[in-house]
């Protein structure tokens, strides 16, 4: 049986390694993307690129939605309701948002016979090119399973979370983790370094025991290197996802004082015009903070 044809919307870091994953499993990509590189790129990937989101999912079995912003989904969800995407089309959409910009979206699809389903992934970058991502996902049951072998061609574990929403709040919690992690990580390099450590050893010796975590494991090369160029995920895109999550938080009336003390050391990186590097970069935050030259 031929499998599936796939729309990605959104060909940016994460979009980007998704289609080309799906592509090396056999699936046929169409792809769209409001920016002109990321299109370039795609198509000599092999990605057949449309015109809009609507004309990318207008033969797709599914369609995967990989976003920067609340906008950009709503506009996503009008193009396809405008255009009169196929009946019964499953959209899982991948990004990190606020749930309530998502249930909209899924009530003005559902409106037109379209099922949206609340996936995102848990993963970096530079893990998506691997396909080492973790996705939560959420919604109609009967569809998340008519699209699993898709979500499977570009994920290394797939969790089946229930109601509609439950995908987007674990990750909020695994983002939390992510945010924390990262910064702790700079915490320690910039210690050893000061310490008169030499941090290329700090990061080997500590990935090998307790203190360790996939995001040290992951960020702190790039820490020791005090390169943070091409990002796996970007300054811009913490400080998105810490405001969704602060504001997830303060409706539930948790208080949460590591991710909180977290937050300032993103803004700062994005005070000093790194919002395009990639996350690591806190680590020069932290690096000025303490008067640790390299």
């Amino acid at each position: 049986m031929p499998k599936k044809s796939v729309a990605v919307i959104g060909l940016g870091i994460m979009g980007g390694a998704i289609a080309r994953n799906l592509i090396a499993h056999g699936f046929a990509v169409s792809g769209f993307d409001i920016d002109e590189g990321r299109r370039g790129a795609l198509a000599a990937a092999g990605v057949e690129l449309a015109g809009s989101a609507a004309e990318a999912a207008r033969g797709a079995d599914v369609a995967l939605t990989s976003l920067p912003s609340a906008a950009a989904l709503e506009a996503t969800a009008a193009s396809l309701v405008v255009a009169e995407a196929r009946r019964g089309l499953v959209v899982a959409e991948l990004s990190t948002l606020p749930i309530a910009v998502k249930e909209s979206a899924r009530e003005r699809l559902a409106a037109a016979h379209v099922t949206l389903l609340d996936c995102p992934l848990s993963g970096t970058g530079a893990q998506a090119k691997t396909g080492d991502l973790a996705l939560f996902g959420s919604g109609e049951e009967a569809a998340y399973r008519a699209c699993e072998d898709v979500l499977a061609g570009f994920t290394r574990v797939q969790h089946y979370l229930g109601t509609f929403g439950n995908g987007s709040r674990m990750k909020f919690i695994a983002n939390l983790l992510v945010a924390v992690h990262n910064v702790a990580t700079a915490e320690a390099i910039v210690l050893g370094r000061k310490a008169g450590l030499d941090p290329a050893t700090v990061a080997r010796v500590i990935a090998s025991g307790a203190g360790s975590s996939r995001i040290f494991e992951l960020r702190s090369p790039m820490m020791v290197e005090g390169v943070y160029t091409p990002p796996t995920a970007t300054i811009e895109m913490f400080q998105k996802d810490i405001s969704i999550i602060a504001a997830f938080a303060r409706e539930l009336g948790v208080e949460t004082p590591v991710f909180s003390a977290s937050a300032p050391v993103y803004a700062a990186a994005q005070r000093q015009g790194r919002g395009g590097e990639d996350g690591a970069a806190v680590c020069a935050v932290l690096e000025e903070w303490s008067n640790s030259a390299r």
